[in-house]
């Protein structure tokens, strides 16, 4: 039973894939990386006019954040343009939604623009550990990101900062990229649960279910600030029948909707069990 529901309000975002599978990093836990020609959709750039329209879906679905995210490294010239352009459209049929980027590295000058253009948060994860990462990505390194979610800092946007479990790091490595994430006082800390593709170096999630709530758990009591915990991609696959005792565990958000390259539970039987558990779900801007 789900204790406290009353004084729970949940938040829910919805992601926008709106550049997939053009990546030349060699993460090991990405199917978007080239390298390891996953089986996925891949596209260079989603019309504006189709992005409005999954910020409107989002929006009935009662999405609090809509998140614009984008293949690769980070951001260039011609990846930035776009992301404002996307912005601002967005942000012209004034849904009320927090904007999210997710680009990438960026620079404060890059960020910056984002600001400008009405972006209101940015999304850069630690992925791991830092004495983790040089084992699963060898193209760029920690500290870039790390550097990254600094300078969104420097220019004012709100951070969002989170990582994946199950890449085959140690319990002590999960501590230290928590410490890491909660030195950085993100608004909103997405944990992910790696989902396994045949395509990918890493062939399965190392962390079981009962480890993941405790996770969730922790994260909860390391980044005690964190307006919200949020359990993103994996969470269908690691929690299964289980996946709305999160709340339980610490977490007061969760991604509706499809990610980045795998589909999630339907909009409609999320909101169903929702308020059947008594939720009350964030509509408005905060």
């Amino acid at each position: 039973m789900i204790e406290n529901k009353e004084n729970k309000e949940i938040f829910l975002c919805a992601i926008c894939n709106i550049e997939s599978g053009t990546c030349n990093e060699d993460c090991k836990f990405c199917t978007q990386s080239v390298k390891y020609k996953a089986d996925i959709l891949r596209y260079k750039r989603k019309e504006i006019e189709q992005i409005v329209q999954e910020a409107k879906r989002a929006k009935a679905n009662n999405a609090n954040g809509f998140c614009l995210v984008t293949a690769g490294k980070g951001l260039d010239d011609k990846r930035l343009k776009f992301v404002v352009e996307a912005a601002k459209a967005v942000k012209k049929e004034n849904l009320g939604l927090i904007l999210i980027a997710c680009n990438g590295t960026a620079s404060v000058e890059q960020l910056q623009t984002l600001k400008e253009a009405g972006v209101d948060a940015y999304n850069h994860n630690l992925e791991t550990a830092e004495d983790y990462y040089p084992e699963i990505v060898t193209t760029h390194t920690w500290q870039e990101r790390y550097q990254t979610c600094k300078n969104v800092k420097e220019v004012g946007l709100r951070l969002v900062c989170g990582g994946i479990f199950g890449l085959g790091e140690t319990q002590e490595q999960r501590i230290s990229m928590l410490e890491s994430i909660a030195s950085l006082e993100p608004m909103n800390v997405p944990l992910n649960f790696f989902h396994p593709n045949k395509a990918l170096p890493i062939v399965e999630n190392s962390v079981t279910r009962e480890e993941a709530f405790e996770l969730i758990t922790l994260a909860r009591k390391m980044v005690p600030n964190a307006m919200k915990i949020m359990v993103a991609g994996g969470r269908e696959l690691m929690f299964g029948e289980e996946q709305y005792k999160i709340f339980e565990k610490g977490a007061n958000a969760f991604v509706i909707g499809d990610y980045l390259t795998t589909a999630g539970k339907s909009p409609i039987e999320d909101m169903q069990e929702l308020e059947k558990l008594g939720f009350r779900i964030k509509r408005e801007r905060d």
